[in-house]
């Protein structure tokens, strides 16, 4: 992995319980580890409960609730997969909301596996470029983007992977897009 350097950026994880726990421990470990400052932004305050496939794995310590949250505090969005995780998040109205500003913000925005339920609910895949887990696919397409079956998908300040088999590319990739900061592109 190519080491980018995103030191004091401050980059917000959206997650909820059930999420799949190496798609946060990952990228959020790969934000430290680049000088970035992660935030574990959740619809409750307490903790969020991780999971490793259907077991359940560690809980996390919310920073700071979704209705609390302003993406003009932060440089980046992240957005973990996990079925459970991702089908909660798409029908939380301020978790779209948030989303939707980071496009709006032209920052950018980094999603695994499931995590693109989010995306289509908040209105921002028509017309992009972009891959998730593979039963995404046509929910993906129906929203009106154009998906692939890649490892990572880049497209102007916005990542995309399928699973955790893609974690290496993907947290390069994050690291690369929030190293250059705003893309003009990245837009709802």
């Amino acid at each position: 992995m190519t080491m980018h350097d995103i030191s004091g950026k401050k980059v917000a994880f959206l997650l909820t319980d059930g999420v799949e726990q190496v798609e946060l421990t990952s990228p959020w470990e790969a934000v430290k580890g680049a000088g970035g400052v992660p935030t574990l932004v959740a619809p409750s305050e307490g903790s969020v409960q991780g999971f490793n496939g259907t077991d359940k794995g560690d809980t996390f310590p919310v920073d700071l609730t979704v209705s609390q949250a302003k993406a003009e505090d932060f440089d980046a969005l992240v957005l973990p997969g996990g079925v459970v995780n991702a089908d909660h998040l798409r029908v939380d109205k301020d978790a779209q909301a948030f989303t939707r500003s980071f496009f709006e913000q032209h920052k950018p925005v980094a999603a695994i596996c499931h995590a693109p339920w989010l995306l289509i609910e908040a209105s921002v895949v028509s017309g992009r470029s972009m891959t998730s887990y593979h039963t995404l696919e046509t929910d993906l397409r129906n929203a009106g983007a154009q998906w692939t079956d890649d490892e990572v998908v880049v497209d102007k300040g916005f990542v995309t992977s399928r699973n955790p088999d893609d974690l290496p590319a993907f947290n390069d990739k994050m690291l690369e897009e929030i190293a250059e900061g705003q893309h003009e592109g990245q837009t709802a």
